[in-house]
């Protein structure tokens, strides 16, 4: 198990709560979806970050041969000074 008891019982806990919320308030402004969205992440994003910084997730690393977590080959303009693919325009 790569979460920490405490970290799991929080985040669990977090989603739970807002799953709650989100059966209770149907009815809610946007604006409220949104505020509760922003607290929700703001529980999950820094144990995701810890969890994936530690490796615990599939693929936390990128792909074997891969530059850390790039898409094999590259995304245009990703990796800067990396010219040696073909370009859009080169492409049929």
């Amino acid at each position: 198990d790569k979460f920490a008891a405490g970290d799991k019982e929080t985040l669990e806990n977090a989603v739970n709560e807002t799953i709650s919320w989100l059966d209770a308030s149907q009815e809610a402004a946007k604006e409220e979806y949104e505020s509760k969205q922003k607290e929700l992440e703001g529980v999950a994003n820094p144990i995701m970050t810890k969890l994936y910084g530690a490796g615990g997730a599939p693929g936390a690393g990128g792909f074997p041969g891969g530059s850390g977590g790039a898409a094999p080959g590259g995304f245009p303009g990703a990796g800067a000074g990396h010219d040696d693919g073909p370009s859009v325009e080169e492409v049929d």
